[in-house]
């Protein structure tokens, strides 16, 4: 009888430790989707009427068109957020005073504004909407979080992010199933915690 009682007064304990180890998982998901959340708007919270500043290895003006053509290396930098690709098409208008429409890049993108960093095949930047929109390939990263996708969209007037699975063809890392994917750093606990 008194073995009985330690068997269930063991099992008592072992389900305490389980519940209060998912509530553990629960809370740090629940921290980790914050943090990419936070992430999101540290990138939308972007101030997006400040000049902007370009360097390329060859700079193309096509006045007819409206646009200049950056290619090799191209850097482009707003309020400290940045843009880095292989090449961009930068169109304009020009009613007595030029003004930024769109960026257009492409290959090898690169979108960093602190610690948060966005990359992908393609991006485009619409100064009329204030929408950064990256395709092919898109990989949010923030510190140890990341997060893959076909498409991420960036409103940088509301402050919505989202990534969708939406992709043209067979990801690099070999996923061509059209799903959103990451990971979460997870804070590591101490021994006293683990079930043995």
């Amino acid at each position: 009888m008194t073995h009985f009682v330690q068997t269930q007064s063991s099992t008592k304990d072992l389900s305490r430790r389980a519940v209060r180890s998912a509530l553990g998982a629960f809370c740090i998901t629940a921290a980790a989707m914050g943090g990419i959340q936070l992430s999101a708007q540290a990138l939308s919270s972007h101030n997006s009427n400040a000049p902007v500043d370009y360097a390329a290895d060859r700079i193309e003006l096509q006045d007819r068109q409206n646009r200049v053509l950056l290619s090799g290396n191209v850097d482009i930098r707003q309020a400290g957020l940045q843009v880095r690709a292989a090449r961009t098409l930068v169109s304009f208008s020009d009613s007595g005073e030029l003004s930024i429409q769109r960026i257009t890049a492409t290959g090898g993108v690169r979108v960093t504004r602190g610690k948060e960093a966005a990359t992908g095949d393609v991006a485009v930047y619409d100064f009329n909407r204030r929408i950064i929109t990256m395709a092919g390939n898109v990989r949010l990263q923030r510190g140890g979080d990341t997060l893959h996708g076909g498409r991420l969209v960036i409103d940088l007037q509301s402050g919505i992010s989202s990534v969708d699975g939406q992709s043209t063809g067979r990801s690099s890392s070999g996923g061509s199933d059209g799903r959103v994917s990451g990971s979460f750093s997870v804070p590591q606990s101490g021994a006293d915690d683990s079930v043995q």
